[in-house]
């Protein structure tokens, strides 16, 4: 990755960040209400996370689960749907009915913008793990750690759920290699429309559906 390339991204990181947490700011304030009156437990999620240099940091993200849902993993691990180390089911029981909605829209990402601002992440890069599942990984994985953590990715819109592992891995350390404000805009780009699709999709099925008397 060249200095300019790293200079230049930080600098549209820092900017973009400040100017979306302005302007989706009653959005966000929006959420952190109704998650708050939905169910017991704080709005914002913190966890833990490896980031560049296999530093970690405190990552941020609205929550979208009951509380304590950390202690229920161990019960319904036989659940997920992506080998390796690594947790991810397409519909976990753990999430609350405003927070399925918030995980399948993206929204519950909108916290990561204060990542991106304070320099921990950028808006693509690659998606940061847990510590726990960082010591399972083979040692040629540990070079995805090279590049900075972002909100999206080239896994994500890549077909996600539809991928093992090691092909995860490859596809970030492809990333690493062939770094372009392209490739980056080429990714938001394919992010944000996903993201309206599944807004529209979701308001449209909620309309949709028969009205209980």
């Amino acid at each position: 990755m060249g200095k300019n390339y790293l200079a230049i991204k930080r600098a549209i990181d820092f900017v973009f960040a400040a100017i979306l947490l302005v302007l989706l700011s009653p959005l966000i304030l929006l959420i952190a209400l109704l998650i708050k009156l939905g169910s017991p437990g704080p709005a914002i999620y913190r966890q833990k996370r490896v980031g560049c240099g296999q530093k970690t940091f405190t990552f941020y993200k609205f929550r979208t689960m009951v509380k304590g849902a950390e202690k229920m993993l161990p019960k319904i691990r036989y659940l997920n749907e992506v080998d390796g180390p690594v947790f991810k089911i397409s519909n976990d029981p753990r999430l609350t009915p405003f927070g399925k909605f918030l995980a399948h829209t993206s929204l519950d990402e909108l916290p990561q913008f204060w990542n991106v601002l304070r320099g921990e992440m950028s808006f693509v890069g690659f998606r940061p793990p847990i510590p726990s599942e960082v010591k399972k990984y083979e040692d040629w994985q540990m070079a995805r750690f090279e590049g900075k953590p972002g909100i999206t990715s080239l896994w994500a819109v890549s077909g996600a759920h539809k991928m093992i592992f090691v092909d995860w891995i490859r596809l970030d350390l492809m990333y690493n290699e062939n770094v372009s404000f392209a490739l980056d805009v080429n990714i938001v780009w394919k992010t944000v429309s996903h993201m309206l699709h599944s807004i529209i999709a979701k308001i449209l099925h909620k309309a949709k559906k028969p009205h209980r008397h």
